[in-house]
């Protein structure tokens, strides 16, 4: 039996059957076949048998794939034919494979996944989200490539933790576009973030107030709110945000107690409330009024867009502190709400306070095996640092040097 021939055709001739024009289909061998139409269409076909069937694919548009493309194709097709893979199912499923925008991934992604993320990480996500949309937005997702999210990384002119929230959002999506089987493989991957935005900076540094700066804060020039604020986050250590989103049901004045619901940040806690904070605190909320926040916003455009009451701004008290600072020209280190915990876990330490029971007072797990079995909250223990330390924080307001012996002078 005669062996049947392969790669017969040459481009001279299929340039002159085009020249020339009308239908024909002419074999280069193996199924792989050359098709004209009356219109002019050139298009390359694989013929072949599955299951005892006659059946064909399109392999492409000649010229945009050339005999040599077509050929490799072809051969390619066969090898999974000969595995007994259906070159029509494959083409089959590619159809079926939606070719989404980046614009639409980015829709699908905020309804699905970024619901489930917490607030904060939804707001740092979202913002992000937007520059991708705005940057990207049109591009099929299927024909990102790695240079692509390069470029996307670079065309933002962002710090060092904004960039880096970017590249976690970019391999976010198309990990999202994998799971849909969108594409098959992350453009992300392989990427060193390291070469497109550089090592990450060194952590700065925590900063401690001394007496003197204490003293100079203490009795700052703000406005009431602001400067109570202060002086309640610089004597519980609280974070910052347990603070401006306090509620006023959290507050048990009358037992000297804050409860701070778990967050993120944070689990639930309730904090101990010197003689002295507890009268910050009242004084707060007759500042507040009819609001359910301690803290309760001034602006009128944020509380339209809250249906009339909501806590401040995120930035209402780093803002004043900066103002402050900025303006009055006081003898003080630039500082930010995050160094009053700094501050009070230096001074704990400095007036004899265990190093553990600071740490719990800063609402900071303990670590280890002691971290997971130890449950009991030290409330006596805490109380009594944190009344030693509202002690100190009196001392420091009057501009009185500290004579009053350590909380423990064996750990001191």
């Amino acid at each position: 039996m005669a062996k049947r021939q392969s790669n017969v055709l040459t481009d001279v001739q299929i340039r002159k059957w085009i020249k020339a024009g009308g239908p024909l289909a002419k074999s280069d061998g193996d199924g792989l076949t050359f098709t004209l139409s009356t219109a002019g269409a050139a298009v390359w076909v694989l013929r072949f048998r599955h299951n005892g069937r006659r059946q064909e694919v399109t392999l492409g548009r000649y010229p945009d794939v050339t005999l040599s493309s077509a050929r490799a194709a072809a051969a390619k097709r066969r090898a999974g034919l000969a595995e007994g893979v259906n070159p029509a199912d494959e083409v089959r499923k590619v159809k079926a494979r939606k070719d989404w925008t980046i614009r639409e991934l980015i829709h699908d992604y905020r309804q699905k996944v970024l619901l489930t993320f917490a607030p904060s990480t939804q707001r740092s996500y979202g913002r992000n989200l937007k520059r991708v949309e705005n940057g990207m937005g049109g591009m099929s997702v299927q024909s990102v490539g790695p240079a692509d999210i390069v470029a996307e990384v670079e065309r933002h002119e962002l710090g060092w933790v904004e960039a880096f929230t970017l590249w976690c959002v970019l391999r976010g999506i198309f990990k999202h576009a994998t799971g849909k089987k969108i594409i098959f493989a992350n453009p992300c991957a392989g990427i060193q973030l390291d070469a497109i935005i550089g090592k990450r900076p060194d952590v700065k540094k925590r900063l401690m107030l001394d007496g003197d700066e204490l003293h100079v804060l203490l009795n700052a020039k703000m406005r009431d709110e602001n400067l109570i604020a202060v002086r309640i986050a610089l004597a519980t250590g609280v974070r910052i945000s347990e603070l401006y989103t306090a509620r006023r049901a959290n507050l048990f004045i009358d037992e000297g107690r804050w409860h701070i619901p778990a967050s993120k940040t944070g689990s639930e806690m309730d904090v101990p409330l010197a003689p002295i904070v507890v009268d910050w605190f009242r004084r707060l909320l007759v500042i507040a009024g009819a609001s359910d926040y301690v803290l309760p916003a001034r602006l009128s455009n944020r509380l339209n867009r809250f249906d009339g009451d909501t806590h401040v701004s995120k930035d209402a008290i780093r803002e004043a502190i900066d103002y402050w600072i900025d303006n009055h020209e006081p003898n003080i280190r630039r500082f930010t709400p995050h160094d009053l915990r700094s501050t009070m876990k230096s001074h704990m330490r400095r007036l004899g306070i265990p190093r553990d029971i600071s740490e719990m007072c800063l609402n900071h797990k303990l670590k280890g095996v002691e971290g997971i079995y130890d449950q009991y909250t030290y409330w006596d223990e805490r109380k009594a640092a944190l009344y030693l330390w509202a002690q100190f924080l009196a001392t420091c307001a009057a501009g009185q040097k500290w004579n009053v012996s350590p909380l423990n002078k064996k750990t001191a």
